[in-house]
């Protein structure tokens, strides 16, 4: 519920978002955050979306290697992506970047939901039933002009950046379609 501010003048109690009653002086503002950024969200199929999500509090889960070796299993699953496909990935210490084309009536979001429990149950083989990924997700709908090739790359080298390896191919934990034959 947007309301101009002249409308303050008007009303001396007005109802909030939840249906608390707020006093004259109590500002109302629009929903806040990444609800807000969803709020309108709308998946486009044939589209490719370069898509990052974290782990919950940012733990650095994947530094385990049986545990990160667990969740890039689980995200070979055919079953996982349906008629959607998986162009590229890498599992970082604690996060996830994908480049997806979204196909089969999925929806951005259901599909990401999906990739999440899926790997989430992955990941807690034989560990704790602690929350693992972070309950929102960035995403960026590739424009139809832009590179997948480029995106991709730079999707791959993100560990070379990080830090953590000096060549991609030193890092276990990414693949691309472009490297099957």
């Amino acid at each position: 519920m947007f309301l101009p501010a002249y409308a303050l003048l008007f009303h001396p109690v007005l109802m909030s978002l939840h249906g608390r009653l707020l006093p004259m002086h109590a500002p109302i503002y629009p929903r806040r955050g990444s609800a807000a950024l969803r709020r309108g969200r709308c998946s486009e199929q044939g589209r490719i979306y370069l898509v990052t999500f974290t782990t919950h509090r940012r733990a650095r889960l994947y530094d385990d290697w049986t545990c990160a070796r667990a969740v890039a299993r689980a995200l070979h699953e055919r079953r996982l992506w349906r008629d959607s496909i998986l162009l590229c990935w890498v599992l970082m210490p604690d996060h996830w970047h994908g480049l997806v084309q979204l196909a089969g009536g999925d929806t951005l979001s259901t599909l990401i939901g999906r990739v999440k429990t899926v790997t989430a149950r992955a990941a807690r083989t034989g560990h704790t039933s602690d929350p693992v990924w972070s309950s929102g997700y960035h995403d960026h709908a590739l424009r139809r002009d832009e590179q997948c090739i480029a995106v991709a790359r730079y999707i791959v080298a993100n560990p070379v950046r990080a830090g953590l390896c000096d060549l991609v191919g030193e890092y276990p934990f990414w693949d691309a379609i472009w490297l099957k034959g």
